[in-house]
């Protein structure tokens, strides 16, 4: 199993746990981090044993952005991370799912600060859960910089716009319950809970047929900028199959005989 200094991973039955682990840099991305990350999303598409992916932060904090200083990298270990850098220049913008979607669902566990490139990460998350004291924010125009990450152009594709710009031009921080009104999350549970939520809704998911789950999730974002029309017609590309599957006639007859699925992605 994968994993950096910086970053996390294990298993929870189906579901592989990635886990920021800079608690006294309020999780800040490192350079060790980020590879770690890459790593961790293209590990969780590679294993069939695995259904659903929870990222979260260690400490108490979720990720407060980018750690300037440490993407600088030191001694022998950076070294390795920034060749890891100089072979794929895009790997920084794959870790922080800017480029990449991984075909698991994604769900987002947020205690603390998740702000500036925080934020940015959980735009690229598919479900997302807070501890009611989480913050969240975009501060980059604050500082005179600008939100590289993806969130000129998605934020107003996952909340309304005037929330969206609101965001985004003012840099001011966002309450749990504020993030949940305006819909940049979903769930807001009691400090310290969003793991244990986030892993409640990943044991459902894992439930689930694995086949279907991964078409339902890829028709979501293909279909998302297409007309109705369009979007209809690529639906039943992605549906079809599934019905043809093993796993789909194992969910009826599971059904028929009162009894769990047993699914085995066939």
């Amino acid at each position: 199993m994968g994993g950096t200094e910086h970053l996390t991973v294990r298993r929870e039955g189906a579901t592989l746990v990635l886990t920021l682990n800079r608690p006294d840099a309020r999780n800040a991305l490192s350079l060790a981090m980020l590879v770690g990350l890459y790593d961790g999303w293209l590990e969780a598409d590679a294993d069939d044993t695995v259904r659903s992916i929870v990222l979260t932060g260690a400490g108490g904090a979720f990720c407060a952005g980018m750690d300037l200083k440490a993407l600088a990298g030191d001694g022998m270990q950076g070294q390795r991370y920034r060749d890891r850098l100089k072979a794929d220049p895009d790997l920084h913008w794959k870790a922080m799912l800017r480029h990449h979607r991984p075909r698991k669902p994604v769900i987002a566990a947020v205690e603390g600060h998740c702000v500036a490139g925080g934020t940015e990460i959980l735009q690229g998350t598919d479900i997302r859960v807070a501890g009611e004291s989480a913050t969240f924010g975009l501060f980059e125009v604050r500082r005179g910089l600008f939100p590289i990450g993806g969130s000129t152009v998605r934020l107003q594709r996952q909340i309304p716009r005037t929330h969206a710009l609101e965001m985004l031009l003012t840099g001011r921080p966002y309450s749990a319950q504020e993030a949940a009104r305006i819909g940049l999350i979903g769930h807001v549970v009691p400090e310290g809970g969003a793991l244990d939520a986030a892993l409640e809704i990943a044991d459902r998911i894992n439930a689930c047929g694995p086949l279907a789950v991964e078409a339902v999730k890829a028709s979501v974002y293909e279909t998302a900028e297409m007309t109705e029309t369009d979007g209809l017609a690529a639906e039943l590309t992605r549906g079809w199959p599934v019905f043809d599957t093993a796993d789909a006639r194992e969910g009826a007859r599971a059904f028929a005989e009162k009894r769990p699925p047993v699914y085995r992605r066939a």
